[in-house]
């Protein structure tokens, strides 16, 4: 369940009713979205505001496809996940709340430990994408839960956003998870070339980037890891498998 002192906007944004099976919708989307193996999908409609489709739930969480609820998806997090996972989904929803152009193109995704209904941590890599908008607002949204056995867990956790205003969807999202122990895409990618060797200014030409953007990547890691510089922040990478 959510923390007391983190308001679960997200959780208030979504019905907590389970999926319509005899709805014609359901049946439209189980013969058109493929389930690929250890993967739980659901498609929800904030307009319609109810659960559309849900399927591989059982396999990968225990709950039965009609048993499922957006709520349950939200909050079955593991502990150690959860004030991280709660504030990436607020944000993450309030951003794409928001009316503009080319929402359909958004996205975001982060890896966690998920509860299995018999209460079993299960290492998952999520991935939830604006399925379809009207009139400039978000109607439906995809999300894809597959279970990543091989996915190894330090102090940190990784997270990444897509969209045409990708830069400022990822800003949002940085300042608000400054205070948890995640690193954005773009981060992990900045780290991983400065474990190479590379300088900063070798990254910049090779990312197609200012310097000084290297350097916002890079530098706010000292202080969210408490390492002391660059050496110290690529060990710590590496003992909390943010790289290889």
């Amino acid at each position: 369940m959510p923390q007391a002192n983190i308001p679960y906007f997200a959780l208030t944004q979504v019905s907590g009713a389970p999926v319509d099976k005899q709805h014609p919708q359901y049946e439209h989307y189980r013969n058109s979205i493929p389930l690929f193996p250890n993967e739980a999908v659901y498609v929800y409609s904030f307009q319609q505001n109810r659960l559309l489709y849900a399927a591989g739930w059982e396999k990968t969480m225990g709950y039965k496809d009609d048993e499922i609820t957006m709520h349950i998806i939200l909050q079955a997090t593991d502990p150690a996940h959860a004030p991280f996972a709660f504030e990436l989904n607020n944000k993450a929803v309030q951003f794409l709340m928001a009316p503009r152009k080319d929402l359909d193109q958004y996205s975001y995704f982060f890896e966690g430990k998920k509860l299995h209904k018999d209460g079993s941590a299960v290492p998952m890599s999520i991935h939830i994408r604006v399925f379809s908008t009207k009139n400039d607002h978000v109607d439906e949204v995809i999300g894809r839960f597959q279970v990543n056995h091989s996915l190894r867990f330090g102090k940190v956790l990784r997270y990444g956003a897509n969209g045409p205003y990708k830069n400022e969807f990822e800003e949002i999202l940085n300042k608000e998870l400054f205070q948890h122990s995640a690193i954005s895409a773009k981060e992990k990618e900045a780290l991983s070339l400065v474990s190479k060797g590379l300088s900063f200014k070798e990254i910049a030409d090779q990312l197609d980037i200012s310097t000084s953007a290297v350097e916002k990547r890079i530098l706010p890691l000292y202080k969210r890891f408490d390492v002391k510089g660059l050496p110290h922040l690529i060990s710590f990478a590496y003992e909390n498998f943010i790289l290889p």
